[in-house]
């Protein structure tokens, strides 16, 4: 820990990583110090957490005050007393810092797999205040599950639910969970020929020897009766809304077990689903509002990987431009946002997710989130978005829209030629569409993927002929290539696209340096659309022929006009 890193952290203010405690008062006693340890650790996400003693809430630096005898707090003794004080033990980090003239005790807390409590049986957590201030709250049971859930330590669809028997089960659930697999053709078909009892134990979903001895949660959530499912399972509800600004023509709410729910919301989906016509040759194909395969593994994710220790439910709100599916509980431990196309899958849930997989709900590939932004971009909508997820809620929205027609009949044409485009060649073409242009580092964000992995899809791109690349090194940039414009039906985009020959180019800065002078080398990027690499190199080239005279050296470089 750097005085500069340190100044930034509490620049930043408290947040639910970093917590301040002043000594202004006098020393921060052992137990206080311990309780905000215990508190950080028990926090959502995968960040390490810092305490600063010395620090006041305001983030006013007054610095620590010294212990027994004027000694400063020893590094060593305080990470060996938060190690003794903490069960399981807490290895943390503590460091002394002097920031201008003042000390400040930093301690790293380290996220936990395990709830972590005080020696005397203290448990807490991060919570926020009603006006969204970080503080240290009761960690109650549920929410040790919940934590451990997220962490991957605890599948709670695994948990025997003590006074659930096999009769309160639905005989009528048993079947639709083998139509599911005949329907679907990609599920497990060596459960079709299996008993109720015998698929409710290789399912997992009941705790057997011989007999069934006990139910476990993920037996309920697939084949429990409805009653049964709101006496035992009130976390369990998922809402079906039709919503038009602040209308709400449709508000649905259910309590099924969840093979109906899908059934019910899919139907549901399916009748308000409308279509347009895509012509090529002699075939018309459908493109419809929203594609099903995107809706269902939406649908699924959310009700797999919903974290069924809190109280919400799984809402799917349809928009007059977009469906909303978000469920509780944010995304597991190490999937964010910038690598939900790359990550292994990590279900909250791991029973309930592979009986999913073996009903045919979702795909055996665990590569739901692809899927979804596959049949969007393929269907000329734009990308999928979970942007609006948080610490405890993961929000997918789908655009609506009118679709890009004339981009679903290139996918298709390419799709018929033998070339199919991927996921990214797709992410790289709808960006392109959208921003006109885009450079390698672009496409590295926009696919998750690493640079060599890029260019490699990039380099195919340009050898198909549907986009084409632009200058060299760092100031390489790429664009949709004219057959590919002409295709889309935008062919005077390419011209503005491909921008000015290096002849017109040089023809524009003379124009310019004689009407005005001089010219700098920003005012030749901007007049010519080319990056700095490139102005560097037009301008370098001009002066050596002797058409313009370089003054100045640096950035206040500036260019007048040859002999």
């Amino acid at each position: 820990m750097t005085p500069e890193r340190l100044r930034a952290l509490i620049r930043s203010g408290e947040t639910n990583a970093v917590e301040f405690k002043g000594e202004r008062r006098g020393p921060l006693s052992d137990r206080d110090l311990v309780e905000a340890v215990v508190c950080l650790a028990n926090r959502p996400g995968t960040e390490h957490g810092w305490l600063l003693v010395g620090v006041e809430d305001d983030g006013e630096i007054t610095g620590l005050r010294p212990r027994q005898r004027g000694r400063w707090p020893d590094p060593v003794q305080v990470q060996a007393l938060i190690a003794n004080l903490t069960r399981p033990s807490l290895a943390c980090r503590v460091e002394i810092v002097d920031v201008g003239g003042r000390k400040v005790m930093a301690v790293e807390v380290p996220p936990v797999a395990t709830p972590v409590g005080t020696a005397d049986g203290k448990y807490l957590r991060r919570g926020m205040t009603r006006d969204g201030r970080p503080e240290c709250v009761p960690f109650h049971y549920h929410e040790m599950q919940s934590l451990q859930a997220t962490r991957g330590v605890l599948d709670y669809s695994a948990l025997v639910i003590p006074e659930a028997t096999w009769d309160d089960l639905d005989p009528l659930e048993f079947e639709r969970f083998r139509r599911s697999i005949r329907e679907s053709g990609r599920g497990d078909a060596s459960l079709l020929t299996l008993s109720d009892v015998d698929l409710a134990k290789a399912l997992g979903a009941v705790e057997a020897n011989h007999k069934v001895r006990g139910i476990r949660l993920l037996g309920l959530l697939l084949f429990g009766r409805e009653d049964v499912l709101r006496r035992y399972m009130p976390t369990h509800e998922v809402a079906f809304q039709v919503l038009e600004g602040t209308l709400v023509k449709v508000n649905d709410f259910f309590r099924w077990p969840l093979l109906r729910v899908m059934e019910e919301l899919v139907a549901r989906f399916q009748a308000r689903n409308a279509e347009q016509e895509v012509s090529i040759g002699l075939l018309r194909i459908g493109v419809p509002d929203y594609p099903l395969r995107a809706f269902r593994e939406g649908l699924a994710n959310a009700l797999v990987h919903r974290d069924y220790t809190r109280l919400g439910a799984v809402h799917v709100q349809w928009h007059p431009d977009r469906i909303e599916i978000s469920n509780p509980g944010g995304f597991p431990d190490g999937v964010r946002l910038d690598n939900l196309l790359v990550t292994p899958p990590r279900p909250r849930n791991p029973l309930l997710a592979d009986a999913f997989k073996r009903a045919g709900i979702v795909e055996r590939t665990a590569r739901g989130v692809d899927t979804i932004f596959y049949e969007q971009l393929r269907n000329g909508r734009p990308a999928p978005s979970y942007q609006r997820s948080t610490e405890t809620d993961v929000v997918l929205v789908l655009p609506g829209g009118q679709a890009n027609l004339a981009f679903v009949r290139l996918v298709i044409e390419e799709d018929r030629a033998g070339r199919p485009l991927g996921l990214d060649e797709l992410l790289i073409l709808n960006e392109l569409w959208l921003e006109r242009r885009i450079t390698t580092s672009e496409a590295v964000r926009l696919t998750q993927k690493s640079q060599t992995e890029v260019r490699a899809v990039l380099e195919r791109l340009v050898e198909s002929g549907l986009i084409e690349a632009r200058g060299e090194g760092r100031g390489r940039s790429y664009h949709l290539s004219a057959k590919t414009y002409r295709r889309l039906g935008e062919a005077a985009a390419y011209v503005r696209q491909r921008g000015f020959e290096p002849i017109q180019q040089e023809q524009m800065v003379l124009q310019f340096v004689r009407s005005h002078g001089r010219v700098t080398r920003g005012q030749v990027m901007e007049l010519c659309r080319i990056g700095p690499s490139q102005a560097t190199r037009l301008l370098r080239k001009m002066t050596e022929s002797g058409r313009l005279v370089r003054h100045g050296t640096g950035k206040g470089a500036w260019y007048a006009p040859g002999d």
